[in-house]
């Protein structure tokens, strides 16, 4: 992408702005230059819709990243739109125009989801759709206000169209999973109503730039859920984790056994493979890598250091561990109650990875111990909310690790559905406390209050270990 690709001056600088101050830019800090903006598509309609890619480059090390912005653009002020205002400027071919976030505007939303039932095309851009669902056109759009790193639009109670701000060229595994798993008829996911792409690039690769899903009307975050079921234990002062109303042991089987679903459908529908013995060496590695890294932030790590590393150092022994497509970053607030059951969403892997690493295949105990990790946290981050004065606190610290411990045992015998071999423990104990090291770096740096969480992960891990 060049600087001749950009529409004209004036919006680019304009765009170049916008991308600085969104929340979903992820280059906050940096020094970065716009260099180039792709329009993938226009579309003549009231209002003129536009899809720009805006390309920028940091100046630190060159890298390369590539933000979607939808544009609304209207010949005059639209009050109800003031809020998404991007510019006021002359843009090519179309004039003095009132450019706009194009997400905020139902005039515009109700254009791409008609352009979904059509299955349209225009400039580089398709629309796909799966066939199983027709789509209610006269649905309102709503734009969620909570997302960090993607915009999502609801469609009444029909639909939701989540727009990647960030695109990296080649699929998207949010896409080609939820594709995959819809066809399949899984009752764990939100089924994919279709998806938009553009050309590939000049390497030959797609650009995925959203996705149509259902809307799950009845949905409870899994995170929400489980906190509340802690505050309903705290609120009991003298009875058990299993005890009381809002036990969580339930749905903690139930999210098991949906989770070992979706991963027997992956494994069904994407290849699988035994990861030879030089992966599994360099797995231990990484591993013991980020402890060494771990240990110079956090140096109370200290003490459980070496039985970490010998932790990390079984692994290596683990060749033709089988591995599949997985979720890959999987905790609670991946994971929405539902009437009809649970359902796993925001299969895009973890964020901060590049997407050729997101999309390889993985070990299952990866997502499991996300889960086990998830399990953990909810309980201990009530019990810190009340203070470590608290004479009560002592008790509570008992309790959190007491529910923790019932919702990880119920998660995981339901997704195993039997006792793990000696190596299938082995390796989720590797994975929880590579997680659990990510973690303590994670709060040391942004919550020093939380420390305590994951380190406490640590300290159990050890002592059950070094036993």
């Amino acid at each position: 992408m060049t600087d001749t690709d950009a529409p004209d001056t004036a919006l680019h600088d304009s765009l170049a702005a916008f991308v600085l101050g969104a929340r979903w830019f992820g280059g906050k800090g940096r020094d970065f230059q716009v260099s180039g903006v792709r329009r993938l598509g226009a579309f003549q309609e009231h209002p003129t819709v536009l899809l720009d890619l805006v390309e920028l480059t940091y100046a630190d090390t060159g890298e390369v990243e590539l933000y979607q912005v939808p544009l609304a653009l209207y010949p005059e002020p639209q009050e109800r739109l003031e809020h998404a205002l991007i510019a006021v400027v002359d843009v090519a071919d179309y004039g003095l125009s009132h450019v706009y976030d194009a997400v905020h505007d139902r005039d515009a939303m109700s254009f791409l989801l008609r352009a979904f039932a059509a299955e349209d095309s225009a400039g580089s851009l398709t629309f796909h759709r799966v066939p199983g669902h027709d789509l209610d056109l006269d649905a309102r759009s709503t734009l969620f206000s909570g997302e960090q790193s993607n915009s999502s639009v609801m469609f009444g109670e029909d639909s939701l169209l989540k727009i990647f701000r960030k695109v990296t060229p080649g699929p998207n595994p949010d896409v080609s999973i939820h594709e995959v798993l819809t066809r399949a008829g899984s009752d764990n996911v939100a089924a994919l109503y279709g998806w938009l792409d553009a050309s590939p690039d000049e390497d030959g690769q797609p650009l995925q730039l959203a996705m149509l899903q259902q809307f799950l009307r009845t949905a409870s975050d899994g995170w929400d859920l489980a906190l509340a079921s802690v505050r309903n234990l705290f609120a009991e002062a003298d009875l058990h984790a299993d005890e009381v109303g809002g036990d969580f042991a339930g749905e903690a089987a139930r999210l098991g056994e949906s989770l070992a679903d979706v991963h027997r459908v992956l494994a069904e529908h994407f290849p699988t493979a035994a990861r030879p013995g030089d992966q599994m060496r360099g797995l231990g590695a990484a591993m013991t890598t980020r402890l060494d890294a771990a240990l110079a932030v956090v140096p109370d790590l200290a003490p459980y250091a070496d039985t970490l590393r010998a932790i990390f150092d079984d692994v290596a022994s683990m060749a033709g561990t089988p591995i599949q497509q997985v979720h890959g970053d999987l905790h609670l607030g991946q994971t929405l109650r539902t009437a009809r059951g649970w359902k796993i969403v925001d299969f895009e892997g973890e964020p901060a990875k590049p997407l050729a690493e997101r999309i390889l295949p993985d070990s299952v105990w990866r997502d499991v111990a996300g889960m086990l990790r998830s399990f953990d946290y909810a309980p201990r981050v009530v019990a810190s909310s009340f203070g470590d004065a608290d004479e009560a606190a002592g008790q509570r610290a008992f309790r959190a690790a007491e529910w923790s411990a019932r919702n990880c045992r119920a998660f995981l015998d339901a997704y195993a559905g039997r006792d793990l071999t000696d190596a299938e423990q082995a390796l989720l104990d590797a994975y929880v406390a590579d997680k659990a090291v990510y973690e303590v770096v994670y709060e040391a740096r942004n919550r020093p209050k939380w420390v305590p969480i994951p380190m406490a992960a640590i300290e159990g891990l050890a002592e059950r270990n070094a036993a």
